[in-house]
C-alpha cells in the first residue's frame, strides 16, 4: 500500500501506527460507514474538524458518532467563540480534501484538541490523509506529537 504524506511524517518522528485501507464506495462516506468497513466500533473512529476563531485556524478531533459542541470547543481553545471552517476553504487551509483530512501533516501546524473520549482508548482511528486510508494509533502518542490536549468537545 502506498504511504501517505501523513504516514511519512509519523515515520520520521517515530510514531507507531497501522495504516489501514478500506474501499471508497461513494463521494462522501459517513463515519459510521467507515467504522463498518473497518470492522470496528464507531466510537473508536474519529473525524478531523477545522474551526476558525478570529484569524486563527483550529483543529478538533472528535468521534464520528458525535457532533462537535462549538461552545465546548471555544472553551478548550480559550476563545470567546469558534465557528466551523466552510468546506470550500478546507483544501486551501489544510491541503486535504473532505473525507481525507488528517490531523497530521496539514499545510501548517494548527492548535489541536482531541475529544476526551479518546484518552481512555488503547487505539483510535483517524484519517491518514487520503480518502480510503486510516491510521490506527495510540491517542496519547497522537496527542503528544500534535501537542494537543484532551478536552470535552462533544
Amino acid at each position: 500500500m502506498k504511504k501517505t504524506n501523513a504516514a511519512r511524517i509519523l515515520d520520521k518522528n517515530g510514531i507507531a501506527y497501522k495504516l489501514i485501507e478500506f474501499p471508497v464506495t461513494k463521494e462522501h462516506q459517513s463515519g459510521q460507514e467507515i467504522a463498518r468497513l473497518l470492522g470496528e466500533e464507531p466510537e473508536l473512529v474519529f473525524k478531523t474538524i477545522l474551526l476558525k476563531a478570529d484569524d486563527e485556524f483550529l483543529v478538533a478531533v472528535v468521534p464520528v458518532t458525535k457532533e462537535i459542541d462549538l461552545k465546548k470547543a471555544a472553551k478548550a481553545f480559550k476563545k470567546k467563540k469558534v465557528g466551523m471552517l466552510p468546506l470550500k476553504e478546507l483544501t486551501k487551509v489544510t491541503g486535504y480534501v473532505r473525507g481525507g483530512c488528517s490531523p497530521v501533516g496539514m499545510k501548517k501546524a494548527y492548535r489541536t484538541a482531541i475529544d476526551a473520549t479518546a484518552e481512555g482508548a488503547d487505539n483510535i482511528y483517524v484519517s491518514a490523509g487520503e480518502r480510503g486510508k486510516q491510521f490506527l494509533l495510540d491517542p496519547r502518542a497522537l496527542s503528544a506529537f500534535l501537542d494537543a490536549g484532551f478536552f470535552e468537545l462533544t
